[in-house]
């Protein structure tokens, strides 16, 4: 977890760079503090999901191109188990890259929450929109200050654009199947 950290670090400060934005800048976009924004560029922070997506809107990237170098190419029809690139949060969330679809504007991920935990200490936004199938376990969505209990086999949807958190509730681990779009 660690050489993840350390690579996602990297590759924040490379992108940030790239674009010419300043630490005080960036944090202006995304709503984390420059102090936060220089840890994880560091790797002495490990910072949420959803700080990871607000970062990765800010910059203009997907979250999987915060953790993926390269990415699978169209010819690869079958992604692997062991090709997945995981990160897991301080707070045990583990996002799994399953694909990054760029001509498609989609990722597919999986997302594991372990018990009591969340995505984001506060609802996010940024750009696209987000269907989510459950595959174990309960979650508890908020969307725009309404809490919405989705439990196996259930799926919701919503900008990404509307503030959102998601959270397991529950002493189980549970699983979803996330798809997100960069289109409204």
């Amino acid at each position: 977890m660690a050489n993840t950290l350390a690579a996602i670090g990297l590759r924040v400060r490379e992108l940030r760079l790239a674009r010419g934005m300043t630490l005080k800048t960036l944090a202006a976009k995304t709503n984390l503090s420059p102090s936060m924004l220089s840890l994880v560029e560091r790797s002495c922070a490990s910072p949420s999901i959803g700080s990871l997506v607000v970062i990765a809107s800010a910059l203009g990237v997907t979250i999987s191109d915060l953790i993926v170098r390269e990415h699978a190419s169209e010819d690869d029809l079958v992604v692997r188990g062991s090709n997945r690139p995981a990160v897991e949060t301080a707070k045990h969330v583990v996002y799994r890259a399953l694909r990054e679809d760029r001509a498609r504007g989609v990722s597919v991920t999986i997302n594991e929450f372990a018990p009591n935990t969340a995505n984001a200490e506060k609802p996010v936004t940024h750009d696209g929109f987000e269907y989510c199938y459950v595959l174990d376990g309960t979650l508890t969505v908020e969307v725009d200050g309404v809490p919405y209990e989705v439990q196996a086999g259930d799926l919701i949807s919503y900008s990404s654009r509307r503030r959102h958190r998601i959270w397991n509730r529950s002493n189980v681990i549970a699983r979803a199947l996330w798809f997100n779009v960069r289109r409204d």
